[in-house]
């Protein structure tokens, strides 16, 4: 069963960084795309980031400039490296995969159980 885990999340101050880390593990064949969803309290859910198996990225509003994110394939695991943090940048980081567990089977989406980040001083 293929399974996503977050970690990283935390505490910090405006101004500070945070690194999330996103670890997929159990049959896959390919991870295409991934990314990082947000939400914060009252609001809906929204994309922070994503990157392709090749490497090209894209980026939320709130988060261009200021967040990095990467993936190692080898690892099955991706990262974002959240810079110039924001109190409002305070909300449940999740984890999404495209997964292709065969060759040829069909593709699913995959969730993380997400990461809470707080940005406060």
């Amino acid at each position: 069963q293929v399974q996503l885990v977050e970690s990283g999340g935390g505490l910090a101050q405006p101004g500070g960084s945070l690194r999330l880390s996103c670890a997929a593990s159990g049959s896959i064949f390919s991870i295409d795309p991934m990314g990082w969803y947000r939400q914060a309290p009252g609001k809906r859910l929204e994309l922070v980031a994503r990157i392709a198996s090749g490497g090209s990225t894209d980026y939320g509003s709130s988060a261009k400039g200021r967040f990095t994110v990467s993936r190692d394939n080898a690892k099955n695991t991706m990262y974002l490296q959240m810079n110039s943090l924001k109190t409002d940048d305070t909300a449940v980081y999740y984890c999404h995969a495209v997964i292709a567990t065969t060759p040829t089977g069909d593709l699913a989406e995959y969730w993380g159980q997400g990461t809470q980040v707080t940005v406060t001083s």
